[in-house]
């Protein structure tokens, strides 16, 4: 991967999704997954993974962690500069859990309006 992966784990879905506005706002980096996670700090955390070019992924996490910090608390970012190719597999895999949510929010909305 010649881009970089930008990480930002939020806690609360009012704090990411602050963090993701400011992030899309700030430079042109694509969200590439988002996973629930329970337990950090006792919490409910959201992470955001986002992609792009490296300077822009850096402008992105900087802006979200701002800008989530505003509402709520960002735990923790990072920004991984031209990952290892393995690193791709991950990618892959956030992408698709992504779409697969996408998917699974339709379904579920075209039942309940049946």
């Amino acid at each position: 991967m010649n881009k970089a992966l930008g990480l930002i784990e939020a806690i609360g879905f009012a704090t990411a999704t602050a963090a993701l506005d400011a992030a899309s706002k700030a430079a042109d980096v694509t969200l590439v997954g988002v996973d629930k996670v329970i337990g950090v700090e006792g919490l409910v955390g959201v992470n955001l993974q986002i992609a792009g070019e490296v300077a822009a992924v850096q402008a992105a996490v900087e802006a979200a962690v701002e800008a989530g910090n505003k509402v709520g608390r960002i735990f923790t970012s990072k920004v991984i500069p031209r990952p290892h190719d393995e690193i791709d597999k991950l990618t892959k895999q956030f992408a698709n859990n992504l779409k697969e949510e996408k998917k699974e929010k339709v379904e579920k909305k075209e039942t309940k309006d049946k």
